[in-house]
């Protein structure tokens, strides 16, 4: 089997590059972020302090997590309901940081995370995926661009989907998830010695894709089943 591991901050723009490049190669897209992220709804929705490892490790046993491919997408389920879309909310990225800091959280997800990997050639990306969950990836990305670059981007999405933030708050929120990933002393947001570091923030989507296409074909010799 195949691994690529694709990490960097949030809105480096890792989950479409990953999902995008899974496609074109016919592997199977992780998405590790958005696993945590159903956690920290779970324990929102269940009145918790998700900044309280205590509160958070009550939640754990009560989990009924769920993760489809539909229509070769990663869906998120959480007790039977399709949470895709609820997890991308603002209020939601900061409890996903905050339960994503406690070993507990990663311990209970990081077997999920592998077993996959070894059942599937996989294009996984999130925040420690080439230094704690496949260290022997065959490929390892790490990508990168500047806060202000990557909160555009993520301002632009959010004015998408209605949501009415402003270019300022997401900075804030940006630099303020950075802080906490790059703390924390659970499996902190590192590039691995041996990845490839790629900076996005001058390049459009469709080159940074490109970019990572050409990675995992060199590394691997695998081939693209898509244009």
């Amino acid at each position: 089997m195949i691994s690529i591991a694709i990490d960097g901050p949030s809105g480096a723009g890792k989950s479409t590059v990953a999902r995008s490049a899974a496609k074109r190669f016919g592997f199977v897209y992780v998405d590790t972020g958005a696993i945590y992220r159903t956690i920290g709804l779970a324990a929102m929705n269940a009145g918790a302090d998700t900044k309280d490892p205590t509160a958070v490790e009550a939640v754990l046993p009560t989990l009924n997590i769920e993760l489809k491919y539909i229509d070769g997408e990663q869906r998120m389920f959480l007790d039977g309901k399709d949470v895709s879309k609820e997890i991308r909310l603002p209020e939601v990225s900061m409890c996903a940081s905050n339960v994503s800091a406690m070993q507990h959280v990663r311990d209970y997800l990081t077997d999920m995370q592998r077993d996959l990997a070894r059942k599937h050639n996989v294009i996984m990306d999130g925040r420690d995926i080439g230094t704690v969950i496949l260290p022997n990836a065959d490929l390892k990305i790490f990508l990168t661009a500047s806060a202000e670059a990557r909160a555009q981007r993520r301002w632009k999405e959010l004015q998408a989907k209605g949501i009415t933030d402003s270019f300022e708050e997401v900075l804030a929120d940006m630099k303020k998830r950075d802080e906490q990933d790059t703390e924390r002393k659970a499996a902190p947001l590192v590039a691995a010695a041996d990845a490839v570091l790629l900076d996005t923030g001058s390049l459009t989507l469709e080159e940074s894709i490109d970019a990572v296409c050409r990675l995992i074909a060199e590394r691997t010799g695998a081939k693209a089943v898509t244009a």
